[in-house]
């Protein structure tokens, strides 16, 4: 008889264990919570994962009321494919591979006619730079380890309660009355409310891919800034290397003709006067070749990089620019503008995750034993809810409507942010567009031929030696002032090109969230 107990004891522990372990996959509602299942999710209110629009990502009259209303939310089957991958390591290897092999732009660069600055042995090319950069700017690795994190809070959140097993004896001190049970219990949550933290870091994820982007250009932004920067310092020390042996030729004919009693010393001190301010521009600018290498070379995630030759050539003209219309583009492009739009996302995922809260998960207990006083088997089963009266998350739910409110301003704060940005670089793009052109076409011509003419006449004695001057200097000047612009005008069709994104070893914004969404479900008191 003990035997037979025994072993009915064991079928009944098994059975409870088996439908425990099934899942339970659904739980009938109690009363008010009429189809109300683990399995279940709130409708599509929330933004879809794909990338963010203005028109889906409109938030309404609604999202400013700081009154914290619970509104009822519908149930309907949710889609579980919709979400990113949650798989870290496949996450680590693809982000990886973006940063080091795929390009940074959909298409070339916009004012490129042709691929930019083809590698030469013993030099370093724009690309080179670019490629190196990508793979060692730390920001780029510090945005890849938030991205991680984010992937692994999201997987985190979504994670259903573990089973309790345990052994119970009651009466024991009471011969022959004895009870011994083995028990398991569960929680099961309600209202879909672990889907809904997925989603909720779903798109904190997506937000974070997003910054990543953002700072891949910004990267790229300052390596071709900083490279032009270094480029112009390098063609001016060239140019004025140049000129400095036409500097050197003048004074040894204002020598020759002192000599000769045709020029006096002052020519030939005027003569040196100039030869040392040009011996002096050229140790300034291999002074602003050597900062901005090392800049270059900072930002490119090698600071230890020896200074090269830079291969490549400064913009001799562009396109010129409708900037009205080019706003509009390089606003709802810009991954700096689609990550704000994305943190709209996660704020109503949030918002429709904090108005489930309140609705009870059900807590039970199925437990399996013998009752040595009848020598009989025995099952007991609890069941049980919180009930919501005190606690009806209202001081979470008005927090996440102000929170929406405030990422909503925070996305037209960057809108503004990057029109303002567009403003400032139309200014530097226009006026030195139109000093590039004015420059190669009259002013850079008619200062050499000056120049030539001056010392044509000088040395057939029809001029004096302050108009060569003057002609030198005009020439030297208007050569440097057309480098310069040169410069300023490939520097902003960077900024263009790169979404007006800059700030590539400026800190990072860790906003890969956490795993209290979680916490949250099992914890309604």
């Amino acid at each position: 008889m003990s035997s037979f107990r025994l072993q009915h004891t064991g079928v009944l522990l098994c059975y409870s264990v088996a439908v425990v372990l099934s899942g339970c996959a659904s739980v009938s509602a109690l009363p008010g919570m009429v189809g109300l299942s683990s399995d279940t999710e709130p409708t599509e209110s929330i933004a879809a994962t794909g990338p963010p629009t203005p028109e889906n990502d409109a938030v309404g009259d609604d999202a400013v009321d700081l009154v914290p209303q619970a509104k009822p939310i519908e149930l309907v089957a949710y889609d579980e494919a919709l979400l990113v991958d949650t798989n870290l390591e496949t996450l680590a290897t693809e982000t990886a591979e973006v940063v080091t092999s795929e390009p940074l732009f959909a298409s070339e660069p916009m004012f490129a006619s042709e691929p930019l600055f083809a590698s030469e042995e013993g030099s370093m090319s724009l690309s080179d730079f670019e490629a190196l950069a990508l793979g060692n700017n730390p920001t780029i690795q510090e945005l890849v380890a938030t991205t991680q994190k984010a992937a692994g809070y999201r997987q985190q959140v979504g994670l259903k309660a573990n089973p309790v097993i345990g052994y119970q004896a009651v009466q024991l001190a009471d011969q022959g009355t004895d009870q011994h049970v083995v028990f398991i219990s569960q929680t099961i949550v309600t209202a879909g409310k672990l889907a809904l933290n997925r989603r909720v870091l779903n798109e904190t994820l997506r937000a974070q891919r997003q910054q990543l982007e953002a700072q891949k250009y910004r990267v790229v932004t300052d390596i071709r800034m900083k490279y032009f920067d270094a480029l112009a310092a390098q063609k001016q020390a060239s140019e004025i290397r140049e000129f400095l042996s036409v500097v050197e030729k003048g004074l040894e004919l204002a020598e020759l003709r002192k000599e000769a009693l045709e020029g006096s010393q002052l020519d030939v001190l005027q003569a040196k006067v100039q030869k040392n301010e040009i011996e002096l521009a050229l140790q300034q600018a291999e002074v602003r070749f050597q900062a901005a290498w090392r800049e270059l070379a900072a930002i490119a995630g090698n600071p230890q990089m020896p200074p090269v030759e830079l291969s490549g050539d400064l913009p001799e003209s562009l396109l010129e620019i409708d900037w009205s219309d080019l706003a509009s583009t390089i606003v709802f492009s810009s991954p700096e503008y689609q990550a704000a739009q994305t943190r709209i996302c996660q704020a109503r995922a949030n918002l429709d995750r904090q108005c489930v809260q309140a609705i009870p998960n059900i807590d039970f207990q199925l437990a399996s034993g013998v009752d040595n006083g009848t020598g009989s088997g025995l099952i007991n089963f609890e069941a049980g809810i919180p009930i919501p009266i005190h606690n009806r998350n209202q001081g979470n739910i008005a927090a996440a409507r102000a929170e929406l409110t405030q990422v909503s301003l925070a996305a037209t704060r960057i809108e503004n942010s990057i029109r303002a940005r567009i403003g400032a670089v139309s200014r530097d793009y226009d006026s030195s567009l139109a000093a590039v052109t004015k420059y190669a076409d009259e002013i850079l011509p008619n200062a050499a031929e000056s120049m030539r003419l001056a010392e044509t006449a000088y040395k057939a004695g029809e001029t004096n030696f302050l108009q060569v001057l003057v002609a030198r200097r005009t020439y030297f000047d208007t050569m440097i002032e057309y480098i310069a612009s040169q410069s300023q005008l490939a520097q902003a069709a960077a900024m263009v090109d790169g979404c007006m994104l800059s700030g590539a070893l400026e800190p990072i914004v860790d906003d890969s969230g956490d795993s209290g969404l979680r916490d949250l479900t099992f914890s309604q008191q």
